[in-house]
């Protein structure tokens, strides 16, 4: 491939990769085996002045990017170079060069046209992980969107790339972002040009609602001004869409039936996260990145031990009732009842009922904990649509309280208590001295 003009002494540029408002990105390589990504700005700048405002501030923000570097990060794009091309002055930043889908290429075909949780989870970590790293060195990306965040084939990690508006003027970046800029992940205050640590957490969670549902909030329907204006009043002024709905809508029909139900069930706390990064006010979201990510880590991490003894409990209760039903064909074939002595009979009750409650008691024995509720009662999170400027998917909290000998845990099993079982055991046993009939066996539940 002809080059078609030199970047710098020793970088050859190999072809655009993209161009757009911000710049183009074009593939480099440097003299020797390394290929790059290298982004180009559109406005010249002349460096034979070194007292030159515009370049000063470019300066400035690339010292900030070297600052990222620093402490490696596997979800950040590497800063390799950066300088003023020979041809035209016109700064650039060298990137290495990350082989991979990025994620709008993932949300089309032949991929699914939505995120499973488990890989939407891995997303939002990562990302979230990625801005924090950016904002505790004071850098803010300003262009955080599905394209700008590729899957790296060789690591498995998902990295965040081109951060080249940040280092744009002030004006430059305003009149880029206004004509040219990806109006669908834009924050409210981005209209006026103005560039925070809560933009990059407002077009976070645009990309979050995109895994989750298979479209952004507020789609752009032609690259006309007229759209481009409507899209930009939607995102200052008109509520998100229900998540959960439009996710529902998108799920893949190929999917079974079985994923298709475990994959509507979103965790209450990435959808309260995903509702509060979309706040319109920028204080109305989290500050930074890295509260954005403490936030997802304290979420995600105490979500796993209530929701891994529940799906014991019903893995267990399926074993139940496949002994029952397997005894209830045996039935059906011979066609008479199964005579059970009852000592198999007592045993596999007593068995069950020992492990749904070894299997429980955790559930309700945290007496240290004081953020967990009593031991008899548990809190039941149901998502709710609240009006517009809420959250969307705000938390309803209501204690359930158990009367009497029974106990119920969240998997909807009914557990005796113990002492209640030993004095009924011993009733019947007295009662069978006196009643020595044959039963059939009609089933445990």
């Amino acid at each position: 491939m002809g080059k078609i003009f030199t970047i710098a002494e020793g970088l050859e540029n190999m072809g655009a990769l993209r161009t757009g408002g911000q710049g183009s990105v074009y593939k480099g390589r440097r003299i020797g085996p390394v290929v790059s990504a290298v982004k180009i700005l559109p406005t010249p700048i002349y460096a034979e002045n070194a007292g030159d405002k515009n370049y000063l501030k470019f300066l400035n923000e690339v010292e900030k990017l070297k600052k990222v570097n620093e402490i490696p990060n596997p979800n950040i794009v590497k800063i390799l170079n950066f300088g003023i091309t020979e041809s035209g002055s016109l700064p650039y930043i060298e990137m290495e060069f990350v082989e991979g889908p990025d994620l709008e290429e993932l949300l089309k075909p032949p991929h699914e046209p939505i995120f499973t949780v488990k890989e939407a989870i891995k997303v939002a970590d990562q990302l979230a992980s990625a801005l924090s790293h950016c904002h505790s060195v004071g850098v803010k990306h300003g262009d955080v969107k599905s394209n700008n965040v590729k899957f790296n084939i060789h690591s498995g990690n998902y990295v965040l790339l081109d951060f080249g508006l940040s280092v744009m003027l002030d004006e430059e970046r305003r009149s880029s972002m206004r004509h040219a800029g990806a109006i669908e992940f834009m924050a409210p205050e981005q209209n006026e040009g103005q560039m925070l640590f809560q933009t990059d957490i407002y077009s976070y969670g645009i990309i979050l609602f995109e895994l989750l549902t298979g479209q952004v909030p507020f789609p752009l329907k032609d690259n006309g001004e007229t759209a481009r204006n409507a899209v930009m009043v939607s995102h200052m002024e008109a509520p998100v869409p229900d998540i959960l709905e439009l996710r529902r809508q998108n799920i893949p029909g190929g999917w079974s039936s079985a994923k298709q139900e475990h994959e509507i069930m979103v965790p209450a706390w990435l959808l309260t996260m995903v509702v509060r990064c979309l706040e319109k006010l920028p204080e109305g979201r989290y500050s930074n990145g890295i509260e954005l990510h403490e936030t997802l880590v304290l979420g995600s991490t105490s979500a796993a031990p209530e929701e891994a003894p529940v799906a014991i409990l019903r893995a267990e209760n399926e074993q139940l009732q496949a002994v029952v039903q397997r005894y209830r064909d045996e039935a059906a074939k011979n066609g008479s009842g199964i005579r059970i002595s009852k000592y198999l009979l007592g045993g596999l009750v007593l068995l069950s009922l020992l492990g749904i409650i070894g299997l429980a008691r955790p559930l309700f024995s945290q007496k240290n904990n004081t953020d967990l509720p009593a031991r008899d009662s548990l809190t039941k999170v149901t998502p709710v649509n609240l009006k517009p400027g809420s959250p969307k998917s705000a938390v309803k909290k209501e204690l359930l309280h158990d009367t009497g000998n029974t106990k119920k845990d969240t998997a909807g099993i009914n557990i005796p208590d113990y002492d209640s079982l030993s004095n009924a055991t011993k009733l019947a046993d007295q009662k069978k001295k006196h009643h020595k009939k044959r039963k059939k066996f009609l089933g445990l539940f």
